[in-house]
């Protein structure tokens, strides 16, 4: 069994609680509240930066050549086609500048940041990786129904369309391959060390859907 499949098995109840959550059934129905979609949105958007400072470290840190070409190409995309979803979105939410700018962060936010810029600061391959690949591969999970109709909103349907298709499928499995190769040659202890950011980061993620509903 790879590394990434042992840990996703680990994380099984909390990874399932959040790509079953009562947030993502909502946003597939199109019945998402409009100060559940604001206030998921508002947090969402701070983690932006940080996170394409966390793909910068892992483009730095990427031990070859083609992994770089591939990481720096998946940088632009969320510089420039997410990036530009959010200001839409914001828009349509009627969200003030303020909250866009320096909104009251919630928990979860602020521990998903911290987790995100320890992994950027520590320069160190496996443990970027294992932040993006939770961060990516839950949101394909949850995304990832090609029977299920799409939302008539243009919000839900444009946020699922962002984490599925071939593409960002590829992309996962991308960072699966990568996460599993450089785990692979870890000693025991270094390879915890990156199972408890991994599980760390799944707890948050769940903790993230919990708080769109407790603003």
């Amino acid at each position: 069994m790879s590394f990434s499949a042992e840990l996703r098995g680990r994380t099984g109840v909390t990874w399932g609680a959040a790509v079953g959550h009562r947030f993502v059934d909502e946003l597939w129905r199109g019945a998402a509240e409009p100060e559940v979609l604001r206030a998921y949105f508002v947090q969402d958007n701070q983690f932006l930066d940080a996170f394409v400072a966390l793909m910068g470290a892992a483009v730095a840190a990427a031990d070859r050549p083609e992994s770089r070409i591939v990481l720096a190409r998946q940088l632009g995309l969320i510089a420039g086609p997410e990036n530009d979803f959010f200001a839409r979105a914001m828009d349509a939410l009627d969200v003030p500048l303020p909250d866009r700018v320096t909104p009251q962060l919630a928990e979860a936010t602020r521990g998903f940041l911290e987790l995100m810029d320890r992994a950027r600061v520590s320069a160190d391959y496996a443990t970027c990786l294992a932040v993006l690949l939770v961060a990516e591969w839950l949101y394909l999970d949850w995304a990832d129904h090609p029977d299920a109709d799409t939302p008539r909103d243009w919000i839900a349907s444009e946020w699922i369309e962002l984490h599925r298709g071939p593409a960002f499928a590829g992309w996962v499995e991308f960072l699966r391959a990568e996460f599993d190769r450089v785990t692979a040659v870890l000693d025991d202890t270094s390879r915890e060390q990156v199972a408890s950011v991994f599980t760390r980061a799944v707890e948050l993620e769940l903790d993230f859907f919990d708080a769109a509903y407790q603003a």
